[in-house]
């Protein structure tokens, strides 16, 4: 990604509901680079979606859990078919370390939370599990520092434009 790619997803992050003539005017170069640009860019599987942002306290699920398992040899399969039947997981990663997964778990109250860790903990296929509740968000979920720190310093690819 160089300046520009970096610049169209700030500009779609800013303002999640631009156009690609108002985002051509933000970034000053022509709509059709705007276009191809995002097109290259969702092609690559870089730009995923643009769906809303959901606030979890906002709708109505302000209990915010990270829960590491230690699953059973060979199940793997299983707890990923357990996890994902259960709506409350967010997200769920294959890790390294002492725990096998880790999930972000979302709920409505700790009773809430307590009914899901008490299904998934169930599972036969889970040895151990941990969890830490979220007291309040330190950093948001970002990536624009990380892509703007990645992008090349050099001259982008489109010669009329200028980072600023």
């Amino acid at each position: 990604m160089d300046q520009l790619d970096v610049a169209l997803v700030e500009g779609l992050q800013a303002h999640p509901r631009i156009g690609d003539q108002e985002l051509a005017r933000l970034t000053r170069v022509a709509r059709a680079t705007v276009q191809s640009r995002l097109t290259k860019l969702e092609d690559a599987g870089v730009i995923t979606g643009y769906g809303p942002d959901i606030d979890l306290v906002a709708a109505g699920h302000p209990v915010l859990a990270f829960v590491t398992l230690e699953i059973v040899q060979g199940s793997l399969d299983a707890v990923t078919v357990e996890l994902d039947s259960l709506p409350n997981v967010l997200e769920a990663y294959i890790t390294s370390g002492s725990a096998d997964v880790v999930c972000k778990i979302a709920a409505m109250s700790h009773e809430d939370l307590k009914d899901t860790l008490l299904h998934i903990s169930r599972s036969g296929s889970v040895a151990r599990s941990t969890s830490v509740i979220v007291l309040s968000e330190l950093v948001p979920p970002r990536v624009l520092p990380m892509l703007r720190k990645g992008a090349a310093d050099g001259p982008t690819r489109s010669p009329s434009f200028r980072a600023g």
